[in-house]
């Protein structure tokens, strides 16, 4: 299996650039600089960028980029896909410039997903200043935050993640809508490092390729701020402010520009994964969460 250590970036696309500019400076709080090759760096802590936001004609997530420990887990990694029979290609240099890696696998997973699995990332360890004065986000070790992607060819794409990217399954959740009607599969997938979840699937296509993103604070201040933030620019709200009870996440979710939703959160659940029992949660959140919200809005 790989050894993925986090969600190093994620890449989106937008006709329009500016647009995520404000969003990312203004309501996020994050710093935004221009990337090689073109599009929009977004910045939330040391390194160069953690979002990459490309240009084009639609709106929608692009690709996850994982982080390997180095070059030896990389090559072994490589050797685990051939070993699998999952194809793969190994990026134009070009691309691996503008992502800041050394080397990049790019690979698809059986419900269409692109993965992009790189190591040695590039960096300046620049300061991270929020023209908000958000004072930090949290990852380090644990990466940007974590994504949930649209995984309709279900039961494949569990056996790629675990099978084949080496991820471990934290809980499940069965959605139903109708509660005498199928279930609808939900699993919380783990990494190598401390958060809840790195990465989830879900049992559904999603139009702009993802359910949302998170991010992470170190205060209920600061996720306050950002929603008063979202209001003051009139970005659309998806789920009111919740906390949920898998990951103990206290949350509100927004649209971003490339019409995914993003979580802006505090207080994630951090895992010893020596001593954690998979389970099955049966209700989203303890409090909140209003998802109809977003349907409101829309």
């Amino acid at each position: 299996m790989i050894d993925i250590r986090g969600l190093g970036y994620f890449v989106a696309e937008t006709p329009d650039l500016t647009e995520w500019q404000r969003y990312a400076e203004d309501v996020l709080g994050m710093m935004t600089s221009s990337a090689p090759g073109g599009g929009l760096y977004v910045k939330m802590d040391e390194r160069p960028f953690r979002m990459l936001v490309v240009q084009g004609e639609q709106r929608r997530y692009v690709a996850s980029g994982w982080e390997l420990a180095g070059e030896g887990a990389f090559k072994d990694a490589l050797a685990t896909l051939e070993k699998a029979g999952v194809g793969y290609e190994l990026a134009p240099q070009a691309l691996c410039a503008q992502r800041g890696m050394q080397a990049i696998a790019l690979v698809t997973d059986p419900s269409g997903n692109r993965h992009e699995l790189g190591w040695g990332h590039r960096s300046d360890c620049q300061p991270f200043v929020s023209p908000q004065g958000v004072p930090r986000f949290l990852t380090g070790a644990m990466g940007l935050g974590h994504t949930v992607l649209p995984s309709p060819n279900f039961d494949a794409s569990v056996a790629f993640f675990r099978d084949v990217l080496g991820f471990g399954l934290s809980d499940i959740f069965n959605f139903r809508p109708d509660p005498n009607g199928p279930a609808i599969r939900i699993h919380f997938l783990h990494c190598g490092n401390a958060r809840h979840h790195s990465l989830a699937i879900a049992e559904y296509p999603v139009p702009s390729g993802c359910v949302h993103v998170m991010v992470e604070v170190d205060s209920m201040t600061e996720v306050g701020r950002a929603h008063d933030r979202m209001v003051a620019h009139k970005v659309p709200l998806s789920a009111t402010l919740g906390q949920h009870l898998n990951d103990r996440m206290t949350s509100f979710y927004m649209k971003t520009p490339s019409g995914f939703d993003l979580e802006y959160g505090y207080g994630g659940l951090q895992v010893d994964w020596e001593h954690h029992s998979t389970f099955e949660f049966t209700r989203v959140s303890l409090w909140g969460h209003d998802f109809s919200a977003g349907q409101k809005a829309a």
